[in-house]
């Protein structure tokens, strides 16, 4: 697994990438398996994801919730727009920081190499006052295991 880079396209794109040395089809399920979801997208140390709906298919829901076990926590929802199982997922996103961001259109692909998969994530955000305000950009350098920065930090395949 390589180091995961993050980078900005334009006022509102964030691009994300990362190379796992497995299969196309075990990141692709990393992504959209509850059981398996709540083993890397967990936060900062501490935090877990009680709950965990991902409805893999156009239209499908999608609700992540993390506790920090001291009364604080947070959530997400989102829909499905589009699933090609083990090349490419395109899902709409919210945080709820308790109150709504706007919807994060987020594009991921997972193309097999010699080595394994390179995953790259696609974010489009409203604006570039909402990419620098909140969603995404407020994460940008995080490499905690919180926001889209750390998102990937804890997923072993």
């Amino acid at each position: 697994m390589s180091k995961m880079t993050i980078k900005t396209e334009g006022d509102k794109h964030v691009v994300v990438t990362r190379h796992f040395q497995a299969s196309p089809e075990a990141v692709y399920r990393a992504h959209t398996e509850p059981r398996l979801i709540q083993k890397w997208l967990l936060g900062p140390d501490g935090w877990t994801m009680p709950v965990c709906i991902s409805e893999a298919r156009p239209g499908g829901k999608i609700r992540y919730e993390w506790t920090g076990g001291k009364g604080g926590g947070f959530h997400l929802t989102g829909e499905y727009l589009e699933l090609v199982p083990f090349s490419r997922i395109v899902h709409v996103e919210r945080m709820r920081l308790p109150q709504p961001t706007p919807d994060n259109r987020v594009e991921t692909s997972f193309e097999p190499d010699a080595t394994g998969t390179l995953m790259t994530m696609r974010m489009t955000l409203p604006d570039a006052e909402t990419r620098e305000r909140g969603c995404t950009g407020r994460h940008l350098s995080d490499d905690t295991g919180s926001g889209s920065g750390g998102r990937h930090p804890a997923l072993q395949l």
